[in-house]
């Protein structure tokens, strides 16, 4: 059942093993810099972001680590893509011109408890083909409410499907994933559908935009692999906290290292109070600071970089309202 709290408005993968280790003729710091790298540069299409991601490793440790590891090196984490800077402006505008419009005494959303539709796609039963069970699924809810409800939001579990399908089981996008969602969704924009499945190119997960609900509902949800949940296999990733990533960006976030050390002083994810940062983060590298002439350290604590799950414990007062507004423009009774 969906509750929200509102407010009245005055008028006015590579295998996760390989993380944090030495990869042969590159020590362990080299490798961390050149995953880093390879990931800031496949997220993003805007040039002066991906000129920017050069810095982090030079061209020899990254074609020693590819060498190694494959192109996928630096993707473990998370396949969402960065919107281009047009289409991030864009939706911007459009969020503080309905923020900005709603009619006095009408309400805008500042939490509330989210229906989740959990669509477990496996090879057959049993763990190892990914057939999780109920008591992973609660403990995975238990985790996303940690983290979510100091804010405000909670998950509720409205219902669970099980799907034996080998495509599906495997699927890192395309065809396969369309054919997933248009069977499987259920829901309307206000309603969180995640897929578990085994993905391929070493990925944990990836997740759709509230700005794209509207042209795509069919396409709207998250997606992890199914051993990321709490007591899963990935470590250290397995305590949960991909889906935590991953439905961030299903409420609007976007990666923390966005936009690097560029676009301003609080980087490209449009959030005033993370810090910049120039790439993705991995393990806990504690004080780390790849914008130097910018105030403030790396947010390596905060859940939408890439660091372990044992690492990241929080989100900041911004991105609450990020997620506020986002959810009340593009979510809400849609």
């Amino acid at each position: 059942m969906r509750t929200w709290n509102r407010v009245l408005v005055a008028s006015g993968f590579v295998t996760a093993s390989v993380i944090g280790c030495a990869v042969d003729g590159l020590s362990e710091q080299e490798a961390d810099d050149a995953r880093s790298r390879l990931a800031c540069e496949s997220l993003t299409t805007e040039p002066q972001e991906i000129e920017e991601c050069s810095d982090v490793a030079s061209d020899a440790a990254v074609a020693e680590l590819v060498s190694r590891e494959g192109e996928d090196a630096g993707l473990h984490r998370c396949s969402t893509l960065h919107l281009p800077l047009i289409e991030r402006e864009r939706i911007d505008l459009e969020v503080a011109a309905y923020m900005q419009n709603i009619a006095p005494g009408k309400s805008a959303v500042t939490g509330g408890t989210i229906p989740v539709y959990w669509h477990v796609i496996n090879n057959g039963s049993g763990l190892a083909n990914g057939d999780i069970p109920d008591s992973q699924i609660t403990a995975q809810l238990n985790v996303l409410n940690a983290a979510y409800g100091p804010w405000g939001w909670q998950f509720s579990l409205a219902a669970t499907d099980r799907t034996t399908n080998a495509s599906w089981y495997t699927c890192s996008g395309g065809t396969c994933e369309t054919q997933m969602k248009n069977a499987l969704r259920k829901g309307t924009a206000d309603d969180l559908n995640i897929y578990s499945n085994n993905m391929g190119g070493g990925l944990l997960g990836w997740a759709t935009f509230p700005s794209s609900y509207a042209s795509n509902p069919k396409n709207d949800g998250v997606v992890i692999l199914y051993s990321s949940v709490p007591g899963g296999t990935a470590a250290p990733y397995n305590l949960g906290d991909t889906a935590t990533h991953e439905v961030g960006h299903w409420m609007g976030l976007y990666h923390t290292f966005q936009g690097g050390c560029a676009r301003k002083a609080s980087g490209g994810d449009g959030v005033a109070d993370t810090p910049a940062e120039k790439s993705p983060a991995y393990g806990c590298p504690v004080g780390r600071n790849s914008c130097a002439n910018i105030a403030g350290l790396d947010p390596i604590e905060n859940f939408m970089d890439y660091t372990d799950d044992s690492c990241m414990d929080r989100f900041s007062a911004g991105q609450d309202a990020r997620m506020d507004s986002m959810f009340t423009t593009y979510r809400f009774g849609k």
